[in-house]
């Protein structure tokens, strides 16, 4: 990696006169301008990695991925790389690059970031304005719910139509393609070894490497890890309830906290059930016009007093949920008036769609995901499922081979990573997945909550990551990963 900026342009120079032949072949163009501004004292490559759409047509569209490529604040860097993508699916990868002086990766290797196709900065980016109306409009005081499924099909629809008419082959845009693409671009660069690093749904894109590319992966790190074997539509609902549940547990257990909320856990399921039948009834002034606007909240609206809590604030849950119980209810207005706001441009919400309606709802159980939906009378009605049947219809990809609903194993060495409170992506899935990945370690950060290696309030977790990537035959054991308790609640 040493001579890598030189080597780019030999690629680029070499491939580019390859593609005449009767096979594609990917290539790396550097480009001056970037996606972000990155720090002067930063040294870094930036370029796209240009692959093909439908790698079935060798002469047909191809794509342009962002990648930068940051070298390492070492004068003897590693030779093994980090490869970074982060979640979604649907979420760009390039917000990270305004931030590399924060990540310790950069300590020991060089550090390449990529955006998979479809998103934000790749070109093309499978965005969907209709899809972001359709949920302004539905969060709207005035808005009849029984319209909600009519109006999300229509935005599905048009989306889709818009997105054909740029000729954009919208079956090309899921995992299997992404981990091809990355291996791809590892071979555009002549990388011999590397690591992942990655978070949410992109450890999906981790494990069809594993599984497809091995060759060439050293080690790699799954934070908040999503297994390809899980139908997550038919538990996201349990699983929710399974964390707000654990949280008033350990505030149950916590002397302070229990003396300050009494019995919370119970009086709070009480209340999301009560509330489930009899909506809460709450007043906003509308900041557009001055006027009084009523919502009607069920359980299913209230349980986002955990739902919008990160790991910096989880502390402070009982807090707010005690508030609500006692008709407090300035919180719960301050986050109704930014319903008002007009949405922004759907970004990669089209990637979304092609991913969840290809890989997750062929596989669901429309009697599972029926029964999760009515199963909690907390949270009634609440769908679990991340598209409607309907939505993904009307998107008409195709499903993908049943191979990619199914586990994968390998000795390549794994660390997990969970917050103890994530319930999108909950400790039992890792936990699971230990018995197929034989050289693997388990790392769970109590009180934290989803994707931990991103908590900028405490970055334990991403210490840890890193020493992991410089000894992955060991579990890491950080001097600070001793030093993290259960939340200290707040009471006052």
């Amino acid at each position: 990696m040493k001579h890598l900026f030189f080597l780019v342009y030999l690629l680029t120079a070499t491939l580019v006169s390859a593609q005449t032949s009767n096979y594609f072949i990917p290539t790396f163009k550097v480009k001056k301008r970037t996606t972000h501004e990155i720090s002067k004292d930063q040294e870094y490559t930036f370029g796209y990695l240009e692959v093909l759409e439908n790698r079935a047509k060798p002469n047909g569209k191809t794509i342009q991925l962002p990648v930068y490529i940051f070298k390492s604040r070492s004068k003897t860097p590693k030779k093994d790389p980090i490869i970074y993508t982060v979640g979604g699916p649907g979420f760009t990868s390039m917000r990270a690059a305004q931030y590399m002086k924060y990540y310790k990766y950069l300590d020991d290797r060089d550090f390449i970031l990529v955006e998979q196709r479809g998103n934000y900065y790749a070109k093309p980016h499978l965005d969907c304005p209709e899809w972001s109306r359709a949920i302004y409009e539905s969060n709207q005081p005035d808005f009849d719910d029984t319209k909600t499924n009519r109006l999300f099909e229509n935005a599905a629809k048009s989306c889709r139509e818009r997105l054909k008419k740029k000729g954009i082959d919208l079956n090309t845009y899921n995992t299997l393609q992404i981990a091809a693409d990355i291996n791809d671009l590892v071979r555009v660069l002549e990388i011999q070894e590397y690591n992942l690093l990655t978070i949410s749904y992109s450890t999906k894109i981790a494990q069809t490497l594993m599984r497809d590319y091995p060759d060439g992966i050293r080690s790699v790190v799954m934070d908040a890890t999503l297994p390809l074997e899980v139908n997550y539509d038919e538990e996201s609902v349990q699983n929710l309830l399974e964390s707000v549940g654990l949280l008033l547990t350990d505030c149950e257990n916590d002397k302070r906290c229990n003396s300050t909320y009494p019995n919370l856990k119970y009086r709070f399921f009480e209340f999301l059930r009560e509330k489930s039948m009899n909506p809460l009834v709450v007043e906003v002034q509308n900041p557009e016009n001055g006027q009084l606007e009523t919502f009607y909240l069920k359980g299913e609206d209230l349980i986002t007093v955990f739902t919008s809590a990160n790991t910096s604030n989880v502390s402070n849950v009982p807090f707010e949920i005690n508030k609500l119980l006692n008709n407090d209810l300035s919180s719960i207005k301050e986050k109704l008036t930014e319903l008002f706001k007009e949405p922004e441009g759907g970004a990669g919400i089209g990637m979304r769609l092609s991913v969840w309606c290809s890989e997750e709802n062929p596989f669901n159980s429309v009697e599972k995901i029926e029964n999760e939906t009515y199963k909690y009378p907390e949270v009634r009605g609440l769908s679990p499922a991340v598209f409607d049947n309907e939505v993904c219809k009307i998107w008409n990809v195709k499903a993908v081979s049943a191979k990619e609903n199914q586990a994968v194993q390998s000795n390549i060495p794994v660390l997990f990573i969970n917050g103890e409170y994530d319930n999108e992506t909950p400790v039992k899935w890792a936990k699971a997945m230990k018995e197929n990945f034989i050289n693997s370690h388990h790392l769970i950060f109590k009180g934290w909550k989803h994707a931990a290696t991103t908590n900028w309030g405490n970055t334990c977790a991403m210490e840890a990551a890193n020493d992991f990537f410089n000894n992955p035959n060991e579990k890491p054991n950080p001097d600070c990963f001793g030093q993290i308790q259960s939340p200290q609640f707040k009471t006052e």
